[in-house]
């Protein structure tokens, strides 16, 4: 019998990255669920505060050379990856000169959000896709994980939903709280997606770009919802529930027997409400 396939997809992960409690739980799940048999893909940005040579990434020249177009404009990615010896696992860096070589991560030196983090974003998503396409790797789940991965579950269900790659993947997003302290990515944030890739209508969940809208937009082409914080945005859970969209909530982060057997759930099955 075939392994089950998992794609995760993170802004952040440990020890490469460290913001929230996100890093350890994409540093914790993933290895665990490699013990249980499952084949794991691990997906992140490459930012600037992430040591090249401490961690030891190298370039992977076979998947580097594309180019991503955001608001009109190619930008080159590069792929380069590192290994976790510890855990047998590789994890993949998306990295790109312009977007990602910063020393802050999403703020300034003052504190101020990036005002191309809607773009930064965008580039991510779409780069992880075309990435998986050129391992010629189809995962069974894709798992997004944090707010900067937020379109990925659009991308999926729209402009990939008949690739070979990734036609029968399901979208499985995590809960955080992630709020913006009254910030937002701004209504460009769909737009941008739009102009080159989905009808801008299928976008409108997305809304003004507010982390609570975020969410929306992700949820709204999410198979799976899992509460990965206790603390959720009560708007964002009455979206949820008012839209019977399914979720899953561990008894801790590290109930790796339950979600062992939520991702198997899903090889090649039809998601049930």
């Amino acid at each position: 019998m075939a392994k089950t396939k998992i794609l995760f997809i993170t802004h952040e992960m440990s020890p490469f990255l460290e913001l929230s409690k996100i890093s350890e739980i994409t540093r914790q799940l993933p290895h665990a669920m490699q013990e249980k048999g499952f084949e794991i893909r691990i997906l992140m940005p490459r930012f600037g505060n992430i040591n090249e040579r401490r961690n030891r990434l190298h370039e992977v020249i076979r998947l580097s050379g594309m180019n991503i177009v955001v608001d009109n404009n190619d930008n080159p990615l590069i792929i380069k990856v590192a290994s976790l010896p510890a855990a047998r696992m590789q994890v993949y860096f998306l990295d790109n000169e312009e977007y990602f070589q910063r020393k802050k991560v999403f703020r300034d030196e003052s504190g101020k959000a990036f005002e191309d983090n809607n773009e930064r974003s965008l580039f991510f998503c779409k780069g992880a896709l075309e990435t998986v396409k050129k391992l010629g790797w189809s995962p069974d789940v894709v798992h997004c994980h944090g707010w900067f991965t937020a379109m990925v579950p659009a991308y999926l269900k729209t402009v990939y939903q008949d690739d070979p790659t990734f036609k029968d993947a399901k979208v499985f997003f995590s809960l955080y709280n992630e709020e913006f302290n009254g910030e937002s990515l701004g209504t460009k944030y769909a737009e941008l997606a739009a102009q080159e890739d989905i009808e801008a209508d299928k976008l409108k969940e997305y809304g003004s770009g507010s982390y609570v809208d975020i969410y929306k937009g992700a949820l709204s082409f999410t198979d799976v919802a899992i509460k990965s914080d206790a603390d959720i945005n009560p708007e964002i859970l009455a979206y949820i529930k008012d839209n019977n969209i399914r979720t899953f909530a561990p008894s801790a982060d590290d109930d790796y027997e339950a979600f062992g057997e939520l991702y198997d759930e899903f090889v090649n099955e039809e998601v049930s409400a």
